[in-house]
């Protein structure tokens, strides 16, 4: 049966990592579920925990690209911390006095000034490695140490708030699509994904390349669309609480019709991540820029030697790691409504621990974008269920490392298995 299994999952070409990760999660949801009597596997709980793990899962999409071509960033998380500081004080502080309380360019000029920042201080990073040759190790450390004092320094200590409302739908549940919005997303997703598997089977028979039998083709379609429309169901699933809706209507002087419900659907911070995802994979995949990272990554001299300016390319993932680490700020913030000094704090842990659960080698040449997010959904998971079921912080902390290093050596035999030393 188990031979039966495995040529069905060579046939239809899925990667065995992915199933494994996918598996993992299945295994730790379920142990959870039981273990809160029920409470883990509801819309609620998932809800939550999707808009928890957001943050992380878009600096790990930019981790994979350091961690490929052989680096480190330790300092993502100050710098999520002062970017967060910053964008603040600029919404709270600064453009309501010019522009006015509730003007809506705020959350506009805020988030460009904290992406531009980002991908300032990245890019410095990115050019003391490349140029001054530095090792990235004690570049980012040196950078997680000042750019958290800096985030001190920025508010001398204090919690920023209330930041502004519609900058807080960016990642709080309060920014949701609703319903109707989040099935037209999944009818759209499922069409392109269609779209996608027709077009790449006909390029490939267009070129002469082998391909899948076409039940083979229907089957994973059919995996594909479901996993969308059952994510979506899911979201759709999650009411708005009843106290809520009361005060929504009477903030517009209406009754709230008897047995009225309506339902959050997908938070506009995964909307973000999704994008973030793709971007990311066609970056990766499609692009001049993404073949040089995993050229570099996979032998740098002999990248050099090819003519790829390899200092540039590190200048230009840094300051993609802190475009993205910018953008993780806003989501983090957002979620909580303030900016507080803690912000941030660890994160750069949290995320190059998804990258590497996610198989990112960080020998570097390998890594994808959709294990990284894999792999800090599985993080959160485990120890949003290990708050669930009470167990100590400095617990969590030791099981969250165990699961870290037992990763590594799983990854190292899974590589050892399939010929992949590198």
């Amino acid at each position: 049966m188990s031979n039966g299994l495995g040529k069905i999952i060579r046939t239809l070409q899925i990667d065995t990592r992915l199933l494994g990760m996918i598996g993992a999660f299945v295994v730790i949801s379920v142990v959870f579920h039981i273990a809160t009597g029920g409470t883990f596997l509801t819309p609620r709980n998932l809800f939550t925990l999707t808009l928890q793990t957001a943050s992380v899962a878009v600096m790990a999409a930019g981790m994979v690209f350091v961690i490929v071509t052989r680096n480190i960033d330790l300092s993502i998380g100050s710098m999520l911390g002062i970017i967060g500081m910053i964008m603040g004080v600029i919404q709270v502080q600064i453009l309501p006095d010019m522009l006015g309380f509730g003007n809506p360019a705020i959350w506009i000029i805020t988030v460009v000034i904290g992406i531009s920042l980002g991908a300032l201080i990245g890019g410095f990073q990115g050019w003391l490695i490349g140029y001054l040759a530095i090792p990235s190790f004690i570049v980012t450390l040196g950078g997680l140490l000042i750019w958290r004092g800096g985030a001190w320094w920025v508010s001398k200590g204090t919690t920023i708030s209330p930041l502004d409302p519609n900058f807080i739908m960016l990642g709080g549940a309060s920014g949701t699509i609703g319903v109707g919005a989040s099935w037209a997303l999944a009818i759209v997703g499922s069409a392109l994904t269609i779209w996608f598997l027709i077009s790449t089977r006909r390029k490939h028979i267009t070129h002469g390349f082998a391909v899948k039998p076409v039940w083979a083709e229907y089957a994973l379609g059919a995996i594909l669309v479901g996993a969308i429309c059952g994510i979506t169901a899911i979201m759709n699933a999650y009411l708005v609480p009843t106290r809520i809706l009361e005060r929504r209507f009477a903030a517009e002087g209406l009754e709230m019709p008897e047995g009225y419900t309506e339902a959050y659907g997908f938070p506009i911070s995964v909307l973000i991540v999704l994008a973030v995802t793709i971007t990311m994979t066609v970056v990766a995949r499609k692009t001049r820029f993404g073949r040089y990272v995993f050229a570099m990554g996979g032998n740098p001299d002999a990248a050099e030697l090819s003519g790829i300016n390899t200092r540039l390319l590190t200048v230009k993932v840094f300051a993609l790691m802190g475009a993205l680490t910018a953008i993780a700020a806003v989501i983090a913030s957002a979620r909580l409504g303030s900016a507080g000094s803690s912000l941030g704090e660890l994160d750069e842990l949290r995320v190059i621990a998804a990258a590497v659960i996610g198989g990112t080698a960080l020998a570097g040449g390998v890594g994808t974008i959709y294990g990284a997010i894999l792999g800090a959904l599985i993080m959160q998971a485990l120890v949003s269920g290990m708050g669930m079921v009470g167990v100590d912080s400095p617990l969590q902390n030791m099981i969250v490392g165990g699961v870290l290093i037992l990763a590594v050596w799983i990854d190292i035999i899974y590589r050892r298995k399939t010929g992949d030393t590198t």
